[in-house]
C-alpha cells in the first residue's frame, strides 16, 4: 500500500458488495489520524452490526462523522486530515430517498475533490455488474451508481477496482 506519504489527491475504490474494497481504502490511508466520513445509517440490527465491524477494524486515530447527506459539506470542512468516505453508493440512495438532484450533488462532489487540499478516498459499490433488476426503482439506482462511478473515476486522480479482495489499478 502507498505510504501516507506518498498519498495524494483524490482515490476511487470500486469492488462489488464484501469484495474487500473498504479494508483496501483504509489500507491506503495507513495508521495516519484519519476522518472516516459514513454515509449510513444504522436503520436495523444487522445495518449497526456492519457499522460497529467497520468501526472496530479502525484504530483510535481515525475520527467518525456520520454524514449521510452532505458529503460536499463534510468534504469542504475537511481541516487537512486524509479522508475516507464509506461509502458512495449508501450515500446516492440516501439523495434518492431524499428527491434530490443526483447530477447536481455529484457535480458539487467533484469540485470539492478538485479542492480539497488533503488526500480522499473514496469507496463505491460496482451494482452494474450483475443482472438487470426486476422493478424500476432498482434499475434506476443500478443506471444512477454507474453514471456516478463513472463521473467521479474521471474526477479521480487514481481509481482501483476490488475483486476477492484483491486490487487493481484501472487510474
Amino acid at each position: 500500500m502507498a505510504p501516507l506519504g506518498e498519498l495524494q489527491g483524490s482515490i476511487l475504490v470500486l469492488g462489488g458488495r464484501a469484495s474487500g474494497k473498504s479494508a483496501f481504502a483504509e489500507q491506503l490511508i495507513g495508521a495516519a489520524d484519519a476522518v472516516y466520513v459514513a454515509t449510513a445509517e444504522a436503520g436495523d440490527a444487522e445495518m449497526r452490526a456492519r457499522i460497529d465491524a467497520h468501526r472496530a477494524r479502525r484504530g483510535q486515530n481515525w475520527t467518525t462523522i456520520e454524514e449521510p447527506l452532505e458529503l460536499t459539506g463534510a468534504l469542504r470542512a475537511g481541516a487537512g486530515a486524509p479522508m475516507l468516505v464509506d461509502c458512495l453508493t449508501i450515500w446516492l440512495a440516501n439523495l434518492m430517498h431524499q428527491g434530490r438532484d443526483l447530477e447536481l450533488e455529484i457535480t458539487y462532489l467533484c469540485q470539492a475533490l478538485g479542492d480539497a487540499n488533503f488526500p480522499v478516498v473514496l469507496v463505491s459499490n460496482d451494482v452494474g455488474g450483475g443482472i438487470v433488476p426486476e422493478n424500476a426503482l432498482a434499475r434506476a439506482f443500478s443506471d444512477a451508481s454507474g453514471r456516478m462511478n463513472a463521473v467521479v473515476a474521471a474526477a479521480a486522480d487514481q481509481v482501483y477496482l476490488v475483486t476477492a479482495g484483491l486490487p487493481q489499478k484501472l487510474k
